[in-house]
């Protein structure tokens, strides 16, 4: 779907990611589970992020990609001591598991 809308034939995908044809064609079809590599090379080939790609493979759901985000979040903020960022991470999984209290 992301190579027929970025307008390229297999072939020229192909050609921009060193992956062979008929290989594509058959991860295309779903007869292959591509190797994180190939889907890093698709991905970069078809401009889109590799996480795009990852999540309609199913290798990862949105809300991993959603925990993944806040995690590398809590490590760049750099008003975060070592010692909040490493206790945010500790917690965040229990925090996740919390239910929301119905009003």
């Amino acid at each position: 779907m992301q190579r027929q809308m970025a307008n390229l034939s297999l072939r020229q995908l192909s050609a921009l990611t060193e992956i062979s044809n008929p290989y594509l064609s058959q991860v295309e079809r779903g007869l292959h589970e591509p190797s994180i590599r190939v889907l890093k090379s698709i991905a970069d080939a078809l401009n889109v992020s590799a996480e795009i790609l990852f999540e309609q493979a199913g290798l990862i759901t949105p809300e991993k990609q959603d925990d993944e985000a806040t995690e590398a979040a809590i490590r760049a903020d750099k008003r975060l001591t070592d010692a909040q960022r490493h206790a945010l991470a500790w917690r965040l999984p229990q925090l996740r598991r919390v239910q929301p209290r119905r009003k």
